[in-house]
């Protein structure tokens, strides 16, 4: 063989060799914080289309100052147009501790606490909401305001600052490999920042990768309320 032939094979051989130790340094190199996103917003995209053929039951646990008031379930499922609908399947009302010897006043005062619990819980219901699940809109426009920490216990955090309020503050677990939606904390507020709230979000996995939300523990310190919302039992929606 001539050997300008043989120089010109050897340059392809390790040129190829060159070119595949590069592929298998990229496929090695973690991904961006961008390609992160994306992956992201696209699961999350997947799984909220997906989950409109599932239905589940949701259970709601309510306590004050450590002490469970109320405990409802629902069927749950997505409508016609794209909603959430629940349907109420039971409630367990807090033992009531007699009170035939209150007075009126007492009891006007006991129910005006009521109605000021039902109206706090209607606006934590709503926060929770605007954060959970995360959509991809939101994360979209808060991505400059995030910081991305070093993988820790086979997960990636991503933390936003200010993501829907000023001062608020979110972290979004991912699974590495797949950056899939792993878990997400929320430190934020209800109408004045001294009203702190947190939210504390598991989530699971479905056939196929869909991810939904396992549980979600919303804690009120300044108002001693606790609720956690319990999403299981999910199964495709017999209509």
């Amino acid at each position: 063989m001539p050997i300008n032939v043989r120089r010109a094979l050897f340059t392809l051989v390790a040129a190829g060799c060159f070119i595949l130790a590069s592929g298998q340094f990229l496929a090695q190199t973690p991904a961006t914080p961008a390609e992160r996103i994306a992956a992201l917003k696209q699961n999350l995209a997947q799984s909220q289309k997906q989950l409109r053929t599932y239905e589940w039951i949701e259970t709601t646990m309510i306590s004050l100052k450590g002490e469970e008031k109320a405990r409802t379930q629902k069927r749950c499922y997505y409508g016609a147009e794209g909603k959430v609908v629940k349907v109420d399947m039971g409630e367990k009302a807090a033992p009531s501790s007699g009170g035939g010897g209150r007075g009126r006043v007492a009891n006007r005062v006991i129910e005006n606490k009521k109605d000021d619990m039902k109206e706090y819980m209607a606006q934590a219901s709503a926060l929770i909401h605007k954060y959970v699940p995360p959509t991809p809109e939101a994360i979209q426009n808060a991505k400059d305001r995030m910081k991305v920490e070093p993988p820790t216990a086979g997960k990636v955090r991503l933390t936003f600052t200010d993501y829907l309020l000023p001062g608020d503050k979110m972290s979004i677990d991912l699974d590495p490999a797949a950056n899939r939606l792993m878990g997400l904390s929320v430190a934020s507020y209800i109408d004045k920042k001294e009203d702190t709230v947190t939210l504390d979000v598991v989530t699971g996995t479905l056939t196929g990768g869909i991810t939904y939300t396992s549980e979600t523990t919303l804690e009120a310190k300044a108002k001693n309320i606790k609720v956690v919302i319990e999403n299981a039992g999910y199964k495709p929606y017999a209509k």
